[in-house]
């Protein structure tokens, strides 16, 4: 067998397809709604999209993102901290923060990037995140930034929950 990279990575992906580990793309060919069209064909329910509220597909917002691409183009380009805010990204931001009666609001791309992004200001050296060990890995990323004290307990396991929370306390954290 030939020690290229190339010849390695072939022979891993032939491996995870021996084992049924490897995961294919699926390809949607509808917009993202409660039911989907697929490429080849079938229409399937889907259960795996965040678009709780169905918003993905709402006329009012398809209309809004139409127009928001007309008067500003396409997105930033980067991230606000180097190119700067749009207005319509301050003002949704201002709209949000009238509507919980909070100072400001922060807009995030996505939730992984939110968790990112809440720990850290939020927690310190005192602190203690006590987490389940199968959190998203957006949520264990973002303890991961923070200066807490970090707990985990097994998934489903109360007695190693109660474990852990002694152990927060027995350290001093606040929790």
């Amino acid at each position: 067998m030939s020690d290229s990279p190339t010849a390695r990575y072939a022979a891993e992906l032939d491996s995870i397809r021996a084992q049924g580990l490897f995961k294919s793309e699926r390809i949607i060919t509808s917009p993202q709604s409660a039911e989907i069209q697929m490429a080849d064909g079938r229409t399937v329910l889907n259960f795996c999209a965040n678009n709780y509220l169905g918003l993905a597909d709402h006329p009012d917002i398809i209309q809004a993102a139409k127009d928001a691409l007309d008067s500003h183009g396409f997105g930033m380009a980067s991230v606000r901290f180097i190119c700067g805010t749009q207005d319509l990204h301050k003002q949704l931001e201002a709209r949000i923060a009238s509507f919980f009666g909070t100072e400001d609001t922060i807009l995030y791309a996505a939730c992984f990037d939110a968790n990112g992004g809440l720990f850290e200001p939020l927690l310190g050296e005192d602190d203690a995140v006590i987490s389940d060990a199968l959190n998203h890995a957006s949520i264990i990323d973002g303890v991961r930034l923070c200066k807490a004290k970090r707990f985990r307990y097994a998934n489903c396991d109360m007695a190693d929950l109660e474990a852990q929370l002694q152990a927060a306390d027995a350290a001093g954290c606040k929790t």
